[in-house]
């Protein structure tokens, strides 16, 4: 479901507030290039997380989902030079796109991909936690685990971001075959009674049709 007013509207935000550079754009392309999907952020969702990354003054971010680094060079870039970033990524071949455009960002040194599921490495990040900021964007069947690895993960006042909320609507009724608007709900539920978790769901319209956020924090 997406209205080209929608689109037009969002292409309007990204030029009058420069969301997108050369950089982004290029990151991008080589995703396209390289035969991935095109479910990347928009430019003005990765706009909206750096700047949820400044106003957390996050230095430590984790990611769920890599894919071509787009939101992933939004992210390096918000952290500044000081800080750091650990992207998990399944697979290798996203990896390697990612990489090569993160060294084209001239951020790669604040980066860290690591390539598998996302449930066999997490694990091995309890060493590196807490975390400051997680943005999940990954596999929607495992959202419930990757919130739940995202608050072992972290400590009070960390943001948890989970991507792609709405599903265009399915969310509200998922029919019992849409394992992913199942998953959203059963999460969303989970995040509400969770007695660590303040969370508040944002939908969103644009280049990505209806769909959205949830933002929790900590405590």
């Amino acid at each position: 479901m997406t209205d080209p007013d929608w689109v037009s509207l969002d292409q309007l935000f990204t030029e009058v507030l420069h969301s997108e550079d050369d950089v982004l754009r290029a990151a991008r392309e080589a995703g396209v290039a390289a035969g991935m999907p095109a479910i990347e952020v928009s430019p003005q969702h990765a706009a909206l997380l750096s700047l949820w990354v400044r106003v957390a003054q996050a230095r430590r971010v984790l990611e769920i989902g890599t894919l071509a680094g787009y939101s992933t060079i939004a992210l390096a870039r918000a952290v500044g030079a000081d800080g750091s970033i650990v992207s998990l990524e399944f697979e290798p071949s996203h990896a390697e796109v990612a990489r090569a455009n993160l060294i084209r960002a001239g951020v790669a040194e604040r980066v860290e991909v690591i390539v598998g599921a996302a449930l066999d490495t997490l694990p091995t990040l309890t060493d590196r936690a807490p975390f400051d900021l997680v943005f999940i964007d990954a596999d929607k069947e495992n959202n419930v685990a990757y919130v739940e690895w995202a608050i072992r993960l972290g400590k009070p006042g960390t943001v948890i971001i989970v991507d792609n909320i709405a599903r265009s609507g399915r969310v509200l009724d998922p029919r019992p075959e849409d394992l992913q608007a199942r998953a959203v709900r059963d999460m969303l539920t989970m995040m509400g009674e969770h007695p660590r978790l303040d969370t508040a769901a944002i939908q969103t319209v644009g280049t990505k049709g209806w769909d959205g956020f949830a933002v929790a924090v900590m405590h």
